[in-house]
């Protein structure tokens, strides 16, 4: 039984250590983009450059993995939000800086994998099938709370964000926080 127990300690320590990898590589490419030096990851990981590398041996491997973590993070927000917010609204708000942040670096996704264009169909494909029911979800919560109107989709509403997201990983003035934010004040039900 001992052994056991440390094993599952160690997948659990490994899995917590992957996230913590992956958080710390998420941010880094938020702020910086995907051409982030991996040292800037290892540091705001706290761990060596060859652990990124045992990890993930290339950097569109590493990539992939955070677009994946991110993709989990974001559909695992969603109904968290919808129960800590006495509002559909501000929850949907909150998801949608989660989504933006995503977005940032899931531009640069685009060029790491331009020369394999079937494994970037499959990661789109997985981005939609997992997001967009959530957004569905706060979008439809929003709306039953008679805080919103629209009959707007979710995929129409994501699209729209992502818009919004475009250049933004090359221009530091251009805050497309502030611009999705401005949209989801727009869905709000006046009067």
């Amino acid at each position: 039984m001992g052994e056991n127990a440390g094993a599952r300690t160690k997948r659990a320590d490994a899995r917590r250590n992957e996230k913590t990898l992956l958080d710390a590589a998420a941010a880094v490419f938020v702020a910086s983009g995907v051409d982030a030096p991996v040292r800037d990851i290892a540091a705001k990981a706290g761990v060596g450059v060859g652990t990124i590398y045992r990890h993930f041996p290339t950097r569109a491997d590493l990539i992939i993995a955070v677009y994946r973590h991110q993709v989990e993070a974001c559909a695992d927000a969603g109904p968290k939000l919808l129960a800590e917010n006495e509002s559909p609204h501000a929850a949907l708000a909150q998801w949608i800086d989660l989504f933006v942040d995503f977005l940032v670096t899931k531009h640069g996704l685009a060029g790491i994998m331009q020369s394999d264009h079937s494994g970037f169909e499959a990661l789109h494909g997985y981005f939609l099938t997992r997001l967009v029911p959530v957004c569905t979800e706060l979008l439809d919560a929003a709306e039953k709370a008679g805080e919103i109107h629209t009959d707007l989709e979710a995929i129409h509403l994501m699209r729209g964000v992502g818009n919004l997201c475009i250049g933004a990983e090359a221009d530091d003035s251009y805050d497309a926080r502030r611009l999705a934010a401005l949209l989801i004040t727009g869905l709000r039900q006046t009067g």
